[in-house]
């Protein structure tokens, strides 16, 4: 049996999807379901849902079924916005410490979502090594919160235990309910079917252009298989960079987008937030090293074929 937490999230639900597809529906489901989120598992099957907080309660009191075979936890406030230090660290570094806990001593594989937020400015660069992993410096507290859960795991030697996985700039179907937290293609789709623009940030960095910042953009299609690369080879630990390696430009997913829908393709550069050109990325762009080295050779989708695919999902608004 496999227990995924955040299971009616944008990559929670397609690894469900995925399991499904699979033919694996000895499933715990694990989450806070609200609004169009529920869509999100509609068609699903699984054995048993929990809500986070009884699931939580049944880790503290050790009653949960004894036959988990692996813990997928996805699970965790997503927001780089939200400025409540102490909410994400009950809700993303405690919980998913006492799920941990809970996995190691039932010897229960246990994977879990880091993120690419946590190497901050890009600075430090972007391995997925232990002394990069150290150094870490998030600028917001959900970077924060995911950094501290992956040093806690590193200072006490359990990633030797366990998968961690740093996700980049994913993006694709199931994330309809994230409002203003959805990928840019998601946002745009709309506008750029019925207005025939879109609108990028400027860039206030000398060395990138309007337009020309880069992001590591990862379809959820590609990492839900990293995902499942790791259930599938169980004597694999470490943190993971969860990416495709190469870095593409905000104006190469317009490009996409707009080709996509067939339409001419119209950029219209605004202002950024003075709050967010503080804490702006430039430039973002996984090495992937370690997770080759490791034996996985799936090729990852280009951008052009994923914004292809994902277009023809926003058209319908379907869902995997």
């Amino acid at each position: 049996m496999i227990v995924v937490t955040g299971a009616s999230g944008f990559i929670g639900s397609c690894i469900v999807a995925k399991l499904n597809e699979r033919n694996q529906n000895d499933l715990i489901l694990v989450d806070e379901v609200s609004g169009d989120q529920s869509l999100n598992l509609r068609n699903k099957k699984y054995a048993k849902y929990y809500n986070k907080n009884q699931f939580l309660e049944t880790i503290l009191k050790d009653t949960l079924e004894k036959n988990i075979e692996c813990i997928i936890h996805m699970g965790a406030c997503s927001s780089t916005t939200l400025q409540d230090a102490e909410y994400f660290k009950k809700n993303n570094f405690e919980y998913t410490q006492h799920l941990a806990q809970w996995a190691l001593k039932h010897n229960v594989r246990f994977i879990y979502a880091s993120s690419a937020a946590t190497y901050g400015d890009g600075s430090i660069g972007y391995k997925d090594d232990d002394e990069t992993v150290r150094r870490c410096k998030p600028l917001n507290l959900y970077g924060e919160s995911k950094q501290n859960f992956d040093q806690w795991a590193l200072d006490n030697n359990l990633l030797d235990k366990m998968v961690g996985l740093k996700f980049f700039n994913v993006f694709g179907p199931n994330e309809y309910h994230k409002d203003d937290m959805r990928s840019v293609v998601a946002k745009a789709y709309k506008k750029v079917v019925d207005k025939g623009k879109i609108s990028l940030f400027k860039s206030y960095n000398a060395e990138y252009k309007d337009g020309e910042q880069k992001r590591d953009f990862i379809y959820v299609k590609d990492a839900v298989n990293v995902v499942m690369f790791f259930v599938d080879h169980p004597n694999i630990y470490g943190i993971f960079n969860v990416g495709t390696g190469e870095a593409c430009t905000w104006n190469d997913l317009a490009s996409a987008l707009f080709k996509a829908v067939k339409k001419p393709l119209y950029v219209d550069y605004i202002e950024m937030p003075d709050s967010l050109q503080k804490r702006y990325q430039y430039f973002t762009q996984a090495d992937m090293n370690k997770l080759k080295n490791c034996g996985y050779d799936t090729p990852f989708t280009s951008l052009e074929n994923a914004v292809a695919d994902y277009a023809a999902y926003l058209q319908d608004e379907k869902y995997l």
